[in-house]
């Protein structure tokens, strides 16, 4: 029988799966992960104001696996070798028919002081909590929000969430009658951030920013983070706590491989989510350098799109057909505001941007819903 390993279990993992089983080919299916649990990474954003806990946001996958028929290898992987069909982990080797990797991707933590002062929230679920924590714990004070990307691959970056956490922050500060305390700050080393969503949106967001009473420094990189102070190459900006998120690259585990790499250090892949000169071997979601338009982003929804059509062209090959399936570029992201959300759509046709409504943030809680049913069991 024809044997898929699948590196990860994260959103473009689990969709591989449920495209090879939907497919009816006759495999099987290898999952390897440190754990069987999967992070609703979207919804961390809900975390601060304690509409979401870390319990709402994961999901047990072993009755999902048991369903799917598939073998969970719980381990790191350590290397892929002899052109993706050997794959090494902590707790032993695999062998694979074809492969397809999703393992995410790593943040970029050179910016001295981050480590030390300041919190990247997308890290996970304990990084929401603490978030949480430490505001309730504030009487007042400034709190400096921003987000970086990778210089060497500008489209590793992860700015949406950030907005939301912005403005997520705002609206429960306001909630709690505490906004007067508070003072909110965005930095960003560009003039226009969060380009990728379009020109309308980042005006857009730069004005609800100035109507909500956000502060706003932009145009200068940061090149510090201090215990109460963010330091930009032009001024320094007062901090009682700091929310960062860097720029990305490719996982730890790469620099062990002779996978072809991307300036940024992710695995370069072709339209079609090959890995660059290799068969039978893939690459999906954070973990790939795709080609596409620049707005191209590393999101849940880009990294499904990959795995549709990585999975379609594993089984061209299986069926001794060429590969035939590029995959789709498209953008879909509501910045959500707790009480209101902001719809950014592009795809190679159009750019779409609604401004904030109630109807958006209920959306965005309903999708949460459909997207997990398909998991929880």
């Amino acid at each position: 029988m024809t044997h898929i390993v699948i590196l990860g279990s994260g959103f473009g993992a689990l969709t591989a799966v449920r495209e090879i089983r939907k497919s009816k080919i006759e495999a099987q299916i290898t999952v390897v992960s440190p754990n069987n649990h999967l992070t609703y990474l979207p919804s961390l954003i809900w975390m601060p104001s304690g509409m979401r806990n870390a319990a709402d946001i994961d999901v047990n996958l072993e009755k999902f696996f048991a369903e799917k028929n598939v073998v969970w290898h719980q381990g790191s992987v350590v290397n892929v070798k002899e052109g993706g069909r050997l794959v090494e982990t902590d707790t032993g080797e695999i062998r694979n028919d074809y492969l397809i990797i999703a393992t995410g991707s790593r943040f970029i933590k050179k910016l001295p002081g981050l480590v030390e002062h300041a919190v990247i929230p997308c890290e996970g679920a304990s990084m929401g909590q603490q978030i949480h924590d430490r505001i309730n714990a504030m009487e007042g004070g400034t709190i400096a929000f921003g987000f970086g990307t990778n210089p060497k691959e500008p489209k590793a970056v992860r700015g949406g969430p950030m907005f939301e956490f912005l403005f997520g922050m705002d609206t429960m500060l306001r909630r709690q009658g505490r906004r007067d305390k508070f003072k909110l700050v965005f930095f960003n080393g560009s003039e226009q951030p969060g380009n990728r969503l379009g020109g309308k949106a980042v005006g857009g967001l730069l004005k609800l920013m100035a109507k909500r009473g956000i502060e706003t420094h932009l145009g200068a990189k940061p090149i510090r983070m201090e215990a109460d102070k963010v330091v930009t190459e032009r001024e320094e900006i007062p901090a009682d706590l700091i929310l960062m998120m860097t720029g990305m690259t490719g996982p730890l585990w790469l620099d062990n491989t002779d996978l072809p790499r991307s300036e940024g250090g992710f695995i370069q892949a072709d339209s079609k989510c090959r890995v660059h000169g290799l068969r039978g071997t893939y690459v999906v979601g954070d973990t790939g350098s795709y080609p596409g338009p620049e707005w191209l982003a590393k999101q849940a929804h880009q990294a499904d799109l990959q795995a549709e059509a990585a999975v379609k062209n594993i089984i061209d090959e299986i069926n001794g057909r060429e590969p035939g399936h590029d995959f789709k570029a498209e953008l879909i992201c509501i910045v959500d505001t707790l009480d209101s959300g902001i719809l950014v759509f592009r795809n190679e046709k159009r750019t779409i941007f609604l401004p904030p409504m109630k109807i958006f943030h209920w959306a965005k809680r309903m999708f949460e819903r459909h997207y997990l049913r398909a998991y929880r069991r």
